[in-house]
């Protein structure tokens, strides 16, 4: 069985020959362990370095040729492949501190080297609903955009299932706007400008969706977090007034192009969980078990509506052993595997830190366990 197919049988809640797995992301101190040498993918504060030094075409390349290269050396059954800077002349900002810049708009940016490729707006309370952009307006996908897009698909795409990544999701667009927590006062506050930031933002990831499918990708992911270890940030009745119907409108967009939709949002979610599968979504990736999220249990609750993402904790592979992490994979295959809807993976990315040795040991667990029929 093709691995595209693997992934489609789990997407269908049907049996593959064997459980799939895949990954959304890798940083780059464990790519270049495994591909032997050096590379600008997902290199944190050296990639945002080559951008501003006018090496995005580099930048693009290694994208590109190290996710083929990792997917066929890990044998992933999916890719996931994000939208790249687009092509245009990159210069130096004006830095306001080590790790902090001001953006082409004034708006100034922080930078965490120490936790992966994360950089966050700081909070902006001036923003008004005059300041958002029209929702009306035509927003277009810069072809540039999905060069590394069209190189997976080109390599992988007839025997892999590709999973394009939009830079905007928009359900949550609190980065875009005026901070996390003054988007979620506004929610109580200004629900019109929640509203209409929210129209605006997922408006221009719908076009992702549509450019990505296009491209040739088999589904798109949207990464909004809307949880924390505890619970939702705002609550499920504001995540069912303000979120959930921006999700039912991608995963619709996704299905109309004959694609798949996948949400990725990690933390505890059991509380927004009914409202997120409500939405259509066909897949659900950021299960964290160490934090409650439990595969025994989704799978007795959701099981016949959704495929699950997960089974592996990221704190595993960075600070546990071995034979830890064969032990989780072990635990989700037998109990989340059966009658397909399981797809083996970290609730988030093989983050900064992961052990090589312990991610190889639940890819080799993967493989001695997932065989269908699950016999365990």
């Amino acid at each position: 069985m093709r691995p595209k197919d693997r992934i489609l049988h789990a997407l269908r809640r049907e049996e593959p020959d064997h459980v799939p797995t895949g990954e959304n992301d890798i940083d780059y101190v464990l790519a270049e362990q495994l591909l032997g040498r050096s590379t600008l993918y997902n290199s944190r504060w050296r990639e945002r370095q080559a951008l501003w030094d006018g090496r995005r075409a580099e930048i693009v390349q290694d994208y590109g040729t190290t996710l083929v290269d990792l997917a066929r050396i890990l044998e992933w059954d999916y890719v996931r492949v994000p939208a790249m800077p687009v092509d245009k002349a990159y210069s130096r900002p004006v830095m306001t501190g080590p790790y902090s810049w001001l953006d082409e708009a004034g708006r100034e940016i922080h930078y965490s080297p120490e936790v992966g490729n994360v950089a966050t707006y700081v909070d902006d309370s001036t923003m008004t609903t005059d300041d958002l952009p029209d929702p009306a307006a035509p927003f277009a996908v810069p072809p540039s955009a999905l060069e590394a897009v069209r190189h997976v698909v080109a390599e992988l795409g007839g025997t892999h299932f590709i999973i394009g990544r939009s830079p905007v999701d928009g359900t949550f667009p609190f980065q875009q706007t005026v901070g996390m927590q003054e988007f979620l006062t506004r929610m109580v506050t200004d629900p019109e400008f929640v509203q209409r930031a929210v129209e605006v933002y997922v408006n221009r990831s719908i076009a992702y969706i549509e450019a990505m499918l296009d491209a040739g990708c088999d589904a798109v992911m949207t990464t909004d977090d809307y949880s924390g270890n505890e619970g939702p940030f705002m609550g499920p009745a504001r995540f069912r007034q303000f979120v959930a119907p921006g999700i039912e409108r991608q995963a619709a967009a996704a299905h109309a192009r004959d694609g798949l939709f996948i949400k990725h949002t990690d933390g505890n979610v059991w509380s927004i969980l009914d409202d997120l599968v409500a939405t259509g979504i066909d897949g659900w990736h950021g299960i964290q078990p160490n934090i409650g999220m439990d595969l025994r249990r989704l799978k007795e609750r959701y099981g016949a509506r959704l495929c699950f993402f997960g089974g592996l904790n990221c704190e595993t592979l960075i600070e546990g052993t071995p034979e830890a992490a064969r032990a989780e994979v072990e635990y989700a295959v037998r109990h989340a595997a059966r009658g397909g809807g399981l797809v083996i993976t970290t609730g988030n990315v093989l983050q900064p830190g992961t052990r090589l040795e312990n991610y190889l040991a639940a890819r080799q667990a993967t493989r001695e366990f997932g065989a269908y029929p699950i016999r365990n």
